[in-house]
């Protein structure tokens, strides 16, 4: 499978993970496992059976994906093949991360959470941003 990754040269304050190309995830359909930089790759490498509902041949992309990025950031790949990340499936994921969801809302942790997001995004000037950003979409999607 031929990767499709290819290095994102932006740094400094991201606002937002939309602000990244699809040629910088792991896996690019899904926009998942940014792969920005030596710790993201790492990180990709470990959370790879983490990602749900893709299939075999984009996982074997994810993989190459993975391999390119990190050649490219200079970070050791022990395995060879997509099979060998995989090796701790989580059968009942789903299921805890639907009790996780309805404890965080039974609590209140996942609102406090998302006025504290919107908050930080006032205060850097992001939230103006991503709106504006948001609505260009609409109107693009409504043509």
């Amino acid at each position: 499978m031929r990767a499709t990754w290819k290095p994102h040269e932006k740094h400094g304050n991201l606002t937002m993970r939309s602000d990244l190309p699809a040629s910088v995830y792991a896996f690019p359909k899904q926009r998942k496992e940014p792969l920005t930089d030596a710790r993201h790759v790492r990180n990709a490498v470990a959370r790879f059976d983490q990602v749900l509902d893709v299939s075999d041949a984009e996982r074997e992309l994810a993989f190459a994906n993975i391999k390119k990025a990190a050649k490219h950031y200079g970070v050791d790949l022990g395995e060879e093949a997509w099979q060998e990340l995989g090796v701790h499936p989580q059968p009942n994921r789903r299921e805890h991360a639907r009790k996780a969801a309805a404890t965080r809302k039974r609590t209140g942790s996942a609102r406090k959470a998302a006025q504290k997001a919107v908050a930080t995004k006032k205060r850097t000037g992001t939230l103006h941003k991503a709106a504006k950003k948001a609505a260009t979409t609409r109107k693009k999607r409504s043509r």
